[in-house]
């Protein structure tokens, strides 16, 4: 079954953003308000953070809370718990912000604790739907199905024509088996959203359990012309023609063998898949090929997916890229020897070339010249990464960092470096990294810290 979990934010932009501030020459507050409702949540972050800057004498809980949403929208969810802690630490009363940093520990998959905040959110306001839906995704994902039903039937109280709700109680359904229940639940979702693909494959699971194989594969190939890279509806797509017998396509239609090998090509470890596809080339009268099929679902089967494991060493195009953004802010110094500039710059020079080593001996002498020299402590960093110290390039970010509290490059190497030891402390850098505007923190952060 194909999860439709959806997370929304509540009030984000509600009559309480609308609180007069201040008079300044440039109103933070309201450029970011824009950009979030536009979708631009890297510059509403900056401007957010302007804004908590600018106040830091009388902080305002909204500019948090709405900081947090963009961190949350560019998938910095630990980021945007400190920003909602913030808010609620302002305003206890702050529902939405309950909610919101619920939500962003539900990202984690942190639910029991994402529940406590829906709890508070709930006694804090007892007509929030939004509060029940969210709680019942949590109940849900625990596998507390009958918690969760209880929770969508009040969100859908509160608001009947909400579709994610709907369809978020149809699954309930079916994880109780309650299937009829659930079709009726998805036949009133896509009523209201009609082209949303996952409604139309998670109806066709529930008329699949119920063994109405036509009616199923009907839904599951419309979900498919909506959405056609999605795994997991070729293999049930193939599985109902396995069970209508339709095991090779015929007139310019695909059978099970298609759709079974079209579901591997989209997802080449889809352990189910070898098995169906195994199962129809002997059905075809192929024993080899069938073979060959159920040998490598057992392989997969057995063979847990691996992580990922972030390089601590950059690439030379990350090297690069950081490089020119820092040497793009150095200005020209009057040339002398005893100059750090001097031996910063020819530093960098070898760096570029690929001579870490000898770069390395450049930082340390303009070091030596210029103690309190951010720049040269990070790239001294750089060069420990790409020779293998990575504790000890750690500790030069954090030198330039102690120097340079902005240094958003610093914390970004500092960052990804950690987190290539094992220290998730690095997503917490990577965060810090992109509210000073180093946006490329974020695709770090979206794919290795949650």
């Amino acid at each position: 079954m194909k999860h439709i979990y959806t997370i929304l934010f509540v009030g984000i932009l509600s009559a309480s953003t609308t609180a007069t501030f201040a008079q300044d020459s440039t109103n933070y507050l309201e450029l970011g308000l824009t950009q979030n409702k536009t979708g631009n949540y890297a510059d509403a972050l900056r401007n957010f953070s302007l804004e908590i800057e600018k106040n830091v004498a009388n902080p305002n809980p909204i500019s948090f809370y709405n900081r947090g949403f963009a961190k949350y929208n560019l998938k910095d969810f630990r980021g945007a718990i400190l920003d909602f802690d913030k808010a609620i630490e302002l305003k206890p009363t702050y529902f939405e912000a309950f909610i919101a940093r619920g939500q962003s520990y539900s990202k984690q998959e942190n639910h029991k604790v994402a529940i406590q905040d829906y709890n508070e959110a709930i006694r804090l306001n007892p007509l929030e739907a939004t509060a029940y839906f969210s709680r019942g995704i949590s109940k849900s994902k625990l596998a507390n199905y009958r918690g969760a039903l209880s929770d969508f039937n009040k969100s859908l109280e509160l608001n009947a024509e909400y579709a994610p709700g709907l369809a978020a109680r149809g699954e309930a359904k079916a994880h109780l088996a309650d299937y009829k229940g659930s079709i009726e639940d998805f036949d009133k979702a896509i009523e209201i959203s009609p082209k949303r693909a996952n409604y139309l494959s998670n109806r066709a699971y529930s008329k699949m359990k119920l063994a109405e194989y036509q009616a199923a594969l009907k839904d599951f190939d419309e979900a498919i012309k909506l959405s056609p890279d999605n795994a997991d509806d070729w293999y049930h797509a193939g599985f109902c023609k396995t069970q209508l017998e339709n095991f090779r396509g015929e007139n310019g239609e695909k059978g099970a063998l298609e759709d079974f090998s079209k579901a591997i090509e989209m997802d080449p470890s889809k352990v189910e898949a070898y098995y169906g596809r195994g199962f129809v080339k002997s059905k075809l009268g192929d024993p080899r090929g069938a073979i060959e099929d159920y040998t490598k679902a057992a392989e997969i089967g057995n063979n847990e997916s691996a992580k990922i494991v972030y390089d601590g060493k950059m690439t030379k195009a990350l090297l690069d890229e950081l490089r020119n953004g820092v040497q793009d802010k150095v200005k020209i110094a009057e040339f002398t020897t005893e100059r750090a500039e001097v031996y910063f710059n020819r530093g960098s020079a070898k760096a570029k070339s690929g001579d870490a080593k000898q770069a390395m001996e450049d930082y340390n002498r303009a070091i030596a010249l210029n103690p309190i020299y951010a720049e040269a402590y990070f790239f001294r960093g750089v060069a420990k990464s790409n020779l293998g110290d990575q504790r000890n390039a750690i500790q030069d970010c954090s030198n330039a960092i102690k120097l340079n509290a902005k240094y958003a490059e610093a914390y970004y190497v500092r960052g990804i470096i950690k987190l290539a030891l094992g220290d998730t402390t690095g997503c917490l850098d990577l965060s810090k990294s992109g509210e000073l505007g180093y946006n490329q923190a974020y695709q770090v952060i979206r794919d290795h810290c949650n």
